[in-house]
């Protein structure tokens, strides 16, 4: 056997290690959107980015996990990268967001005192976009390590 070839063994538990990949990305989905729904995320237009991506997201899921084809693929991995995308957005708005909110209270604040307010605020939640990047990365993870990558290495 060729020293640059994975050994059968390793296959499986890849495939092992993909499949736990997938299911932490669905209870991520799951568990997201429900929080997103209970919270009213969406009483603005930009508020509804997130929604329509893991709506997305499950279909393109749903869409491989039926053909896995090459186009399924592609799709999965672009809509993670925009899941990655949308995570820094979330982050930018919130950031925004709190600012507005925190200069309308205190506009004589020092920039200092407003990111320290900003990064203390729990309306809204700086770091809560980042769970769409943790979830765009995980399916990015599970699609690269889909086993036509793997063999063409």
């Amino acid at each position: 056997m060729d020293a640059g070839q994975p050994k059968v063994g390793a296959d499986s538990v890849v495939e092992r290690l993909r499949l736990w990949v997938l299911g932490v990305l669905v209870l991520g989905l799951i568990g997201t959107v429900t929080e997103l729904v209970l919270l009213e995320h969406y009483e603005q237009v930009l508020q509804f980015v997130p929604l329509v991506l893991i709506v997305l997201g499950v279909v393109v899921l749903v869409w491989h996990a039926v053909s896995k084809d090459t186009a399924s693929l592609r799709a999965l991995q672009i809509v993670m990268g925009l899941f990655v995308l949308a995570g820094f957005a979330g982050m930018a708005a919130h950031f925004n967001g709190s600012a507005e909110y925190q200069l309308e209270l205190n506009p004589d604040m020092s920039n200092w005192e407003l990111l320290e307010k900003i990064l203390h605020a729990k309306a809204p939640p700086l770091l809560a976009p980042g769970m769409m990047m943790q979830m765009g990365l995980l399916g990015l993870a599970y699609a690269f390590t889909d086993i036509r990558y793997r063999r063409s290495k």
